[in-house]
């Protein structure tokens, strides 16, 4: 049996080997994209001052979210379904468990990404009140562009995706539908925080569109305090907070966080030094 140390390793050089193709893709969709489609007139994202910030986030995320999601869904077992056996804690997760196991596995999929969103709509909005320290290490970037996706603080990502992505696992759905929701996930997280200027037309209202959630990314009086939700705009239509003002675009963005650090080291532990 291997070591502790080096099944980390082993998963880290996993997920690195799947972040890498992957960011050479979305590099040049949104590069080509951005030239003929830009939202705001703003240098190439290959020429951002805090490039590197954004590059390490990219590819520390992916590394630490899986870690602390496996590391959860052990401790969940073993806490609520009593499962400690390697083995028999295998089995239980593989195919998922329960009546939402029995799903076909595209209903599952359907299932999470709205069960999720409309968790992380509420948490997100926590996020914007009490737990907003660590929010505005997302918020802190002024040159939005699609590699600003992944700047999350390790406790936002704790409280917010991962804990989410938990829980759903543990109620019976089958970590088998991440091959669909995790590709999606990671492109259409690029895609809003693009410097694009697609609302979608009609779609805008069931989709989350790159100035759907550039006004996001705005000032608070400008719009920073509206379209929390991820994916579908549904749950800020229907608690009021929905925002798209006809024939205009969102600019000049992380202004509420001038004072954050731009290296990555100094916006970990930028929550704790307030």
């Amino acid at each position: 049996m291997t070591s502790l140390p080096m099944e980390v390793l082993l998963m880290l050089g996993q997920t690195i080997e799947k972040v890498v193709p992957v960011t050479i893709v979305l590099a040049l969709v949104f590069s080509m994209l951005t030239y003929f489609w830009a939202c705001n007139d703003a240098a190439p994202w290959w020429k951002k001052r805090e490039l590197v910030t954004d590059i390490v986030y990219w590819f520390f995320v992916p590394v630490f979210a899986r870690v602390i999601r496996i590391g959860l869904l052990v401790v969940g077992a073993s806490v609520v379904f009593h499962i400690n056996d390697p083995d028999e804690l295998i089995a239980f997760y593989d195919n998922g468990h329960g009546p939402l196991a029995q799903l076909p596995l595209w209903a599952q999929a359907l299932l999470f990404l709205v069960a999720s969103d409309f968790m992380l709509y509420w948490l997100h909005r926590l996020f914007h009140d009490q737990l907003w320290k660590y929010h505005a290490v997302h918020h802190s970037s002024e040159e939005l562009d699609w590699i600003s996706a992944a700047r999350f603080h390790p406790i936002n990502l704790i409280i917010g995706t991962i804990s989410v992505d938990v829980i759903l696992l543990m109620a019976g759905i089958s970590p088998n539908i991440m091959l669909w929701v995790g590709p999606f996930n990671t492109f259409h997280s690029a895609f809003v925080h693009a410097n694009l200027n697609w609302t979608l037309g009609p779609f805008r209202y069931v989709l989350a569109t790159p100035v759907f959630h550039r006004w996001h990314h705005t000032a608070l009086e400008a719009g920073g305090n509206t379209n929390f939700a991820g994916t579908f705009p549904i749950w800020d239509i229907l608690f009021g907070t929905f925002r798209m003002p006809q024939n205009e675009l969102p600019e000049n963005y992380g202004k509420d966080e001038v004072t954050m650090p731009s290296e990555i080291v100094g916006q970990l532990a930028y929550p704790f030094r307030r």
